[in-house]
């Protein structure tokens, strides 16, 4: 008996380190129960989240003649779905994927499900690291693979529908949301940052036209930022304060991003501007005090 108990953890011990476990939860720190991990549908259909799950599933109206449309190419592809069980977005477009693919007979094993983790260390990260490389910066991202290259990707939500959307990208004919954020990361791998300084006077004007607002590359930052890559997260915070100066969620970001850097001085500076524009901000106040004192 004791060398079978012995088997099973081993067993188990060897599943987790090879990312197979299924549907781990955790609680967070205000005790809020969450998934991480490799996770499927019957852990989505379990408390605390099948009040979610059912609720979004069962209200979701598949349009069967475009599913159908779509059924017998879908089926030659298969979907990595990164969501956080935390994630208001992830809660309502999830259940919807499943009600899809389940419509059109997807075959269950060219589906891979992670849920991703929201604390400050382990920012948009999976236990066993199955986003890396992958550039997830919001979430849920549902990515589309053919012969194991990456086709596309719905980010966040779909512009129509899932069936539109997919139908879209089997077409060739679709741009993801958070396009920027993409081009961004790519012009990061793809260049040097001082390359990419000297390139502003041209790129900054692109990117303003296609950004989603102040959040697109805020989200981008911070996934380099709590994967350690603090010069990136700099730079993507430099570029949204350039891009969006009225804005004190900006500077607050490439404060911190400045503070975890220890440059101090240009921290100090950023959280000074943050408390001139919300004078109430007791995050700034408490940050300048800190500052002041590392700095005498």
């Amino acid at each position: 008996m004791k060398h079978l108990l012995t088997v099973i953890i081993i067993h188990f011990w060897i599943l987790a380190s090879i990312g197979q476990t299924i549907n781990y939860s955790t609680k967070d720190a205000e005790g809020k129960t969450k998934l991480l991990g490799k996770i499927n549908k019957e852990g989505l259909s379990q408390a605390p989240f099948n009040d979610w799950f059912s609720k979004n599933y069962a209200n979701y109206s598949v349009d069967k003649t475009l599913a159908k449309s779509i059924k017998k190419e879908l089926n030659s592809y298969s979907i990595k779905v990164f969501l956080g069980t935390w994630c208001s977005d992830s809660k309502r477009q999830v259940p919807r994927l499943y009600k899809v693919l389940e419509a059109i007979d997807f075959p269950k094993e060219q589906l891979e499900v992670y849920a991703l983790d929201n604390s400050k260390t382990a920012y948009k990260q999976s236990p066993n690291g199955e986003e890396k490389g992958l550039n997830i910066h919001h979430v849920p991202t549902f990515i589309f693979y053919k012969n194991g290259e990456e086709i596309n990707r719905i980010i966040e939500s779909p512009k129509v529908t899932f069936e539109n959307d997919i139908s879209a990208i089997l077409k060739g004919d679709y741009r993801s949301n958070y396009h920027i954020a993409n081009y961004v990361h790519t012009l990061l791998q793809d260049h040097e940052i001082h390359e990419l300084k000297a390139m502003e006077p041209h790129l900054l004007p692109q990117l303003l036209e296609y950004v989603k607002g102040s959040r697109e590359l805020n989200a981008l930052g911070y996934v380099k930022l709590r994967n350690g890559n603090v010069d990136a997260a700099i730079y993507i915070f430099d570029l949204n304060v350039k891009m969006f100066p009225y804005k004190s969620q900006v500077y607050n970001s490439i404060a911190e991003a400045y503070y975890i850097n220890k440059n101090y001085h240009d921290a100090l500076k950023n959280y000074n501007t943050v408390l001139s524009m919300t004078p109430k901000d007791k995050n700034a106040k408490k940050m300048i005090r800190v500052l002041r004192k590392l700095l005498k």
